[in-house]
This record gives structure tokens, sequence and C-alpha cells, in this order.
């Protein structure tokens, strides 16, 4: 028997095909319509729903050109199971390069949302309605933070069995188990049964080849991994995911121009120097010492830096 449709808002998609989708979100003060914009790829075959969105905060554009890739190298006459692509979930930050909404809401922070909640909240429900609720697995693509940038990873609940398997699956360079943040995402739809697996990478506002690359073979494993595609004929697998289960950032203890001494995915030792704060005229304040033994995931990309701002984030084993 050929495969049934998938209805995704007032669409319906055949099997064996992909298919552009425009999910009403709201009405601009212009009297503009603003669309969530969808891909669906209905394979011929049974198999899982999978969805896999990015730029949840507007300004985190690696995932966009990663979706962009991954769709490109994908034909639904040979595909098995449903993958909903949301490529731009804040549609309103990324047309501004903002990483919040206009009302200033982290949008990553307003999950499940509400029908008739605020602007966030509207759009949480949207994308939980539409895009999680037939899914049982989801890749949330991000970036780090304004003026950071993260080693490619892939944090998740790695105490559950199926959710380690696809993030080993992955084969991102780090996966951290990560807890749960009250209003994302990842605990809306863990609560509605999905695994999910958030990936960080790069830097806010740049196409960092070194975070899009993993990234994209990433989520190509992930699909083969479930069954619902080939292995990726563009994949060169590396060493296995270093398994990382804390981790915490180096604050400085001075305000300072800073200067870097380490680099992402760096082994650290407790005591070891990443860095020196000195005043404008080269005398040095303080030195940044490693506070753990790890690895480096993620780092300030900004010099001018005050006493307790975030500095470098390490990962630990234990």
């Amino acid at each position: 028997m050929a495969r049934e449709s998938f209805g995704i808002g007032t669409v319906r998609v055949r099997p064996g095909r992909a298919q552009n989708v425009e999910l009403p979100m709201i009405r601009t003060v212009t009297g503009a319509e603003n669309n969530l914009p969808v891909r669906v790829v209905h394979g011929r075959q049974d198999g899982p729903v999978v969805w896999v969105s990015a730029a949840i905060h507007g300004d985190e554009v690696v995932g966009v050109e990663v979706i962009r890739r991954v769709l490109a190298d994908l034909d639904p006459k040979a595909f098995c199971g449903t993958l909903i692509a949301v490529p731009i979930v804040n549609v309103l930050g990324f047309m501004t390069g903002d990483r919040y909404l206009p009302d200033r809401r982290d949008l990553n922070r307003s999950f499940p949302g509400s029908p008739r909640g605020s602007l966030a909240a509207r759009i949480a429900h949207l994308f939980m309605r539409e895009v999680v609720a037939p899914a049982s697995v989801g890749i949330d693509l991000h970036t780090a933070a304004d003026r950071r940038s993260n080693l490619p990873q892939v944090r998740a609940d790695l105490d559950d069995p199926v959710t380690r398997r696809l993030a080993a699956a992955f084969g991102a360079p780090a996966m951290l188990h990560a807890q749960i943040r009250d209003g994302s995402l990842r605990q809306a739809a863990r609560e509605q049964g999905a695994k999910v697996l958030l990936y960080e990478g790069g830097e806010a506002m740049r196409f960092d080849e070194w975070a899009i690359e993993p990234a994209v073979a990433g989520v190509h494993r992930v699909l083969t991994e479930l069954g619902m595609s080939e292995p990726w004929e563009g994949d060169t697998p590396g060493a296995d995911s270093v398994e990382l289960r804390s981790s915490g950032w180096v604050r400085a203890r001075r305000t300072g121009i800073l200067q870097v001494e380490c680099a992402l995915g760096q082994e650290v030792a407790r005591g070891d120097r990443l860095g020196g704060l000195s005043d404008s005229f080269g005398r040095r304040l303080a030195v940044v010492k490693a506070d753990r033994d790890g690895i480096v995931v993620g780092r300030t990309e900004m010099p001018l830096v005050n006493t307790g701002d975030a500095l470098m984030h390490i990962g630990s084993r234990a």
C-alpha cells in the first residue's frame, strides 16, 4: 500500500516529494503576513518523523546554512520517513540580525508557548503544534551567543540510551551531558516524548565553515542511524566524540584587556594558563587559569572584559 500523505498546516505532502510550506505566524503593524517557512521531505517508505531547526535565536546563522546543504543532498524518492526542516524559527529576529524577538523575549525560553500569550509564546505554540508534535526526534542547531565562539558539540541527555546513541552517531568533536533549561525547546519537546539533540558550533552572524561541516555530516549520520537514508557520500568520519559530563566558565577576576592563549578543543588541566588580562599600557593585571581539568568548548571573542565576565568554557569528563 502507498504511504499516506503528510499533513502540516493546511497542506498535505505526498509520498516521494519535498514541498515548501508557509505556516501563518503573525500579522505585522504594516498589515503584512509573516509566515514560518518549512520544508517537508516526505519519503516513499515508512520511517520516523524527525525535525531539524535553526535560528531560534535570530543571529545564529550557521544552522541555516547547515539545513540548506542537508536538504540539497536528500532525495525524497529514496528517503524513508519524514523530515521537517525549519531553517529560520525566529523569522523576525533573523530579518534584523537580532538574537531576540522585537519585544526582547528569548524565544528559546518561551516553550511550550500558548495560543493566546505573548508573541514569543504564540510562535513557540505554533512550532510545538506543527513541527514537534508529529516528530519522535529533533535536532536543534545553535551557535554561541554574540561575541563568543563554541567548539562543535552536541548537548543532550546522555543518560537516556536512545539519545546517547544518536549523539554518538552525530559524531561532533564533543558531546556534553547538559541540563535542561526551563522554557527551552529541548525541555518542551522532551516532555512530549521526543529525543532531542542540541548542536552548538561557531559564532553568531558568521558562516564558520569549521562549524558548518561537522553539523552537515552529523545530521546526515543521524538520519542514517535512524534508517531514513543511506550513508552520506560526503562523509569523512573522524575520531569518536569526547564525552563530557559537566562544564563551567572561567570568569575574569579583574577588568582589563584579554589576551587569549588557548584554542577551542584544547585539553587543559587545572591551573594551566589560558590567557592574561592587561591594562591599555600592557601592564599585566591578572593571569587567567583553568579552574578544572577538561576541554575548552567555548570562549569569549571580546577582548574588553569586566570583572566577572565569562571568558573560557571548559567541559569536564567527570
